[in-house]
């Protein structure tokens, strides 16, 4: 499992120029699936992004986590995060999980935040074509995959 974790001062997500979630101080979570993904890789990215100390304190410093600064979570599904850009200049998207695997996965994913955050997490809509707007604080902006946990 892939996330690229942005900190934004606001994102939303429309599609068919409908908004369909929208977030003010937080995180945008891009997140991508693959098949040999499990509850394990669910439960430990879910434990970092809400510990992840990325939010300023008092005094400027990136020391509070998400929970800290009482921030809102928008999760968006982008299997484009298992590109294989290897061969050729056409990226292969076959890591990426298929819908039936990669739905539930998301959608526990979500769920474990709303557990660890006990608030709503905003979401885009799993296969959707979508238009993500967001800007992005400081900016702010890290990538973690559940298989190289640097």
């Amino acid at each position: 499992m892939r996330l690229v974790i942005q900190r934004v001062k606001e994102a939303s997500v429309t599609v068919n120029k409908e908004l369909i979630s929208k977030v003010q101080k937080g995180l945008l979570i891009l997140i991508g699936i693959e098949d040999n993904d499990a509850d394990e890789d669910i439960d430990w990215l879910a434990n970092k992004v809400v510990n992840l100390r990325i939010f300023d304190d008092e005094n400027g410093v990136m020391n509070k986590s998400i929970k800290d600064a009482y921030g809102d979570i928008l999760v968006v599904s982008q299997f484009t995060l298992f590109a294989s850009t290897k061969k050729g200049n056409r990226p292969s998207y076959i890591k990426a999980s298929r819908p039936d695997f990669a739905i539930p996965m998301y959608e526990k994913f979500c769920d474990k935040l709303k557990i660890l955050l006990d608030k709503d997490i905003k979401k885009g809509i799993f296969g959707a074509d979508m238009q993500v707007f967001l800007i992005n604080d400081g900016p702010v902006t890290i990538l973690i995959d559940s298989k190289n946990r640097e």
